[in-house]
């Protein structure tokens, strides 16, 4: 059951929504973390408290959250506004750690410092980024892969060096050039092992018909920095056998753990 975590030493601010979800077993992973209370804000509400003045009382954000995307209108990208913009770099200049999942790498499409900020971007159409065209992104629900670790980290205690998943995966856009790997899946990331994204919105579910995509990274959890912040992201997330999983929710909260640490912060600053 959602209890309240009185006297707990680490205080978690956790984005969601903009993409379908299970509140309830999402939540069940931090109502039962140890050391860790959580408190959910939803989009839109939620971006008022991305800046320092609203993060004060919190040690770290988690995002789960898909802002910037309107699927009732075809799937219209919305720019966040220049203020939203302003508060969020300085909530990253003051050093202030990240831990982003699954669909939030799909977030804010229509601005592109935001992929530079996490590292990726899921594409939802084709766009340019970096400078160069690219394809929509593909997805597979309910994968069963397994999954290595790459290099000690303190992300990684307590994981085993290899472990399987039943979750979505994604053939999207990851930029191995800024982030520091910590998991890479052994499933092949390739164009026939996923369905295009940009289908989907249109109505078309788990189809690849005339989409095309080069072999894409296999690299589904990683460490950056997000200008003066520590931000890790997870790739898995898509729902509740995931939340569920042990190795999942240790994951979670190592990564939680590390971010919010002295650590980290100064790892980040560089």
């Amino acid at each position: 059951m959602p209890i309240v975590r009185y006297g707990e030493k680490l205080n978690v601010l956790v984005a969601a929504k903009g993409h379908p979800y299970l509140r309830d077993p999402f939540m069940a992973m931090f109502d039962e973390m140890e050391g860790v209370s959580a408190s959910l804000v939803e989009q839109p509400a939620v971006q008022s408290l991305m800046n320092p003045e609203g993060v004060k009382g919190f040690d770290a954000l988690v995002l789960y959250d898909m802002p910037g995307i309107d699927f009732r209108n075809g799937a219209r990208f919305v720019e966040p506004s220049e203020d939203f913009k302003r508060g969020f770099r300085a909530l990253l200049d003051s050093g202030f750690g990240i831990v982003a999942l699954h669909h939030a790498i799909a977030g804010w499409p229509a601005w592109e410092e935001y992929a530079e900020l996490l590292g990726g971007r899921f594409l939802y159409k084709p766009m340019n980024l970096r400078g160069q065209a690219r394809p929509d992104s593909g997805y597979r629900h309910d994968v069963q892969h397994e999954i290595s670790t790459v290099v000690p980290h303190p992300v990684l205690e307590g994981i085993p060096p290899r472990f399987a998943l039943t979750d979505e995966l994604y053939l999207s856009e990851v930029f191995e050039d800024s982030v520091t790997p910590l998991l890479r899946s052994v499933h092949a990331f390739t164009r026939d092992n996923f369905y295009s994204a940009s289908l989907a919105i249109s109505g078309t579910m788990y189809s690849r018909e005339g989409w095309q995509h080069e072999d894409g990274s296999n690299l589904v959890g990683w460490v950056k920095r997000a200008r003066k912040s520590p931000l890790v992201y997870l790739q898995p997330g898509d729902g509740p056998p995931t939340y569920a999983d042990a190795n999942y929710r240790r994951l979670i909260a190592n990564a939680i753990r590390w971010v919010a640490s002295p650590e980290a912060k100064a790892w980040a600053r560089g």
